[in-house]
């Protein structure tokens, strides 16, 4: 059975109603030090202890190194894809998020969140979410180039609602899916940021230029709370969709569901994995109460499988970081063959490759290889209210690094 206990949801439009900036800014400081909104309040890197030459996970501190022969991935800020000069042509100078698929007619597809016009939060047509085509035929080493937008010229909410309207304010994207000619979004339905009243699934039959609000998923409370963001990927053989789900306030656990690839709109398709017993008696199985697979207070996440690894990278809310594993099933990501930071937060002018002030929503690029895998990341700086954007990072040699590690 679950091990913790989920935190309340914040309401809306109560005093307690969490603000996008404070999500980001303080969202976490009630859960200690260390976490998330400590590292923020306190303005500084959360690993301040490091001199410019130290690379976080080398062993650089005294004492022995467990792992002499271990070789850190070689992290790149590769590119800014979203901002003026950027995406100004689609009308979104501000945005975040950014998960990606191939589409059925082979394109790259990417699905960002609040999106507005102006380079600013508030700046100016308010949409979620929103989508861009990428060149699939443009190596990933060279940074994405867009080539259009799904709405054409201008980049248009996926299905039109009206934000202001009580109780909407927003709908947010956790993962996009490919399915043979199908593409699937689930979204999280906001009734004020933060407040999840439910999840829904969008599907689009012609690669993603329009789309159809198709089924309501699951209440906001479902499975404790624990199924509103999500990631998810279908397996190549055995005909089910994993999903990996949280809460959407990062305060919460990972748990592991499934479902058939022809049943993803019937809510009664979805199946859980969990462990019963204790210690040596304990055994996993699917269709028991779901058990956390994965520890600590998780934000956006990306499940993807990478050559023969399925791969997990996520926002680590509660260490300010991103993490990646590899593990060889979904039902072994709780005991994962390699793990590693790859990203580290830090303060606003103290950055590096990478060391990232504000940083969350790591998605991995389609294309990306064990020895060459690229993420999109985004960062806000909720202080002076810019940047709002999206990343491209280059992470070079996990093969290598896991190997090492053999």
């Amino acid at each position: 059975m679950r091990s913790t206990t989920p935190s309340a949801q914040p309401s809306s439009p109560a005093p307690a109603e969490l603000s996008r900036s404070g999500f980001l800014r303080g969202g976490s400081l009630a859960l200690g030090a260390g976490t998330l909104g400590a590292a923020l309040a306190a303005g500084g890197p959360a690993h301040a202890d490091r001199t410019p030459d130290d690379k976080p996970g080398r062993g650089t501190g005294r004492g022995v190194d467990p792992n002499p022969g271990y070789r850190r991935p070689e992290i790149t800020r590769l590119k800014t894809v979203t901002g003026p000069g950027i995406t100004t042509r689609f009308r979104m100078e501000a945005t975040d998020l950014g998960a990606p698929a191939v589409t059925p007619d082979g394109r790259i597809l990417v699905i960002f969140g609040d999106t507005w016009e102006d380079a600013a939060v508030g700046g100016g047509w308010w949409r979620s979410p929103v989508g861009l085509y990428a060149d699939p035929d443009r190596k990933l080493k060279h940074g994405l180039e867009w080539t259009s937008a799904v709405g054409g010229e201008e980049a248009v909410e996926l299905v039109e609602y009206d934000h202001s309207g009580n109780p909407v304010s927003t709908i947010l994207p956790g993962d996009i899916l490919t399915v043979g000619e199908t593409m699937y979004v689930w979204v999280m339905v906001n009734h004020g940021f933060g407040n999840v009243d439910h999840t829904e699934i969008w599907t689009s039959q012609d690669s993603g230029e329009h789309w159809e609000r198709t089924a309501e998923m699951f209440p906001g409370d479902h499975l404790d709370g624990f199924s509103q963001q999500c990631t998810w990927f279908a397996h190549p053989t055995d005909g089910y969709v994993y999903l990996l789900t949280t809460g959407f306030q990062r305060d919460k656990e990972v748990i592991l569901q499934r479902v058939p690839q022809d049943s993803i709109l019937n809510p009664d398709a979805y199946e859980t994995y969990g462990a019963t017993g204790e210690g040596e008696q304990q055994q996993w199985a699917w269709g028991n109460a779901p058990t956390p697979v994965l520890g600590g207070h998780v934000g956006e996440m990306c499940l993807r499988i990478v050559e023969d690894k399925w791969v997990l990278t996520w926002f680590n809310a509660g260490l300010y970081r991103v993490d990646m594993l590899l593990a060889n099933s979904p039902e072994e990501i709780r005991t994962p063959a390699y793990a590693e930071t790859i990203l580290w937060g830090c303060g606003w002018g103290q950055e590096d490759h990478e060391r990232v002030a504000q940083l969350y929503g790591p998605y991995i690029l389609p294309g990306s290889t064990l020895d060459d895998l690229h993420l999109l990341c985004s960062q806000w700086n909720t202080g002076a209210g810019w940047p709002y954007h999206v990343q491209q990072y280059r992470v070079e040699g996990v093969r290598r690094a896991m190997e090492s590690l053999a």
